[in-house]
């Protein structure tokens, strides 16, 4: 029994395939939503400045790890004024703190349905330089040679969904002022396609 267990676990080794996915769309549609939702105003947003690379592989998804990038300076409202005061040095301060980030190391409570991995994702989240655990809900997709369709090469996607909510007090970005007009729940919505073209 023992034999025929290693053998088993052998023949899935040879199976399984870590994949890198690149989150640096070439079409540039991939999209971060936010909003905050205070008493007197309400601000919606997105950022399209995207990158970053993330390794999965099918059999063993709850070995994800890997990191994606936002561009602080591709954050945008409608009001020219309130972006710039967004991007200036007294929030966001962009020029400074260019970046924001969240970095993966692994994926735990994991359920599948048919192609879709939903879990929990562990990870920290760098804005401004202060870096902090956090843990949000992601939905995963693996799309097997459907790059093709998406981007016209051959290869592989991965879509990755979440919706989760970060305190900018939390990190740092004017904490307890203008809480009537800039909330400090900041809600966001990611749809993301990570593209593994083939060799």
């Amino acid at each position: 029994m023992k034999f025929i267990s290693l053998f088993l676990l052998s023949v899935s080794a040879l199976w399984s395939e870590v994949k890198s996915f690149d989150f640096k769309d070439a079409k540039g549609v991939n999209t971060v939503i936010f909003q905050l939702d205070a008493l007197l105003e309400s601000i919606n947003g997105s950022a399209g400045g995207i990158s970053g690379t993330v390794s999965f592989d099918p059999e063993n998804p709850e070995s994800t790890k890997g990191s994606i990038l936002l561009e602080a300076s591709s954050l945008r409202v409608d009001n020219p004024v309130l972006q710039e005061h967004m991007h200036g040095e007294d929030w966001l301060n962009v020029s400074k703190f260019p970046h924001i980030e969240f970095s993966l190391s692994n994926l735990r409570k994991i359920s599948t349905d048919g192609r879709t991995v939903k879990a929990v994702a562990d990870g920290k989240m760098s804005i401004r330089q202060v870096t902090l655990k956090m843990n949000i809900p992601v939905e995963i997709t693996y799309l097997e040679g459907m790059l093709e369709k998406r981007n016209r090469i051959p290869g592989d996607l991965l879509v990755v969904r979440s919706k989760f909510t970060v305190k900018r007090d939390d990190f740092g970005i004017r904490p307890g002022e203008y809480l009537d007009k800039v909330a400090n729940e900041i809600d966001i919505s990611i749809n993301l396609a990570g593209a593994c073209p083939l060799e």
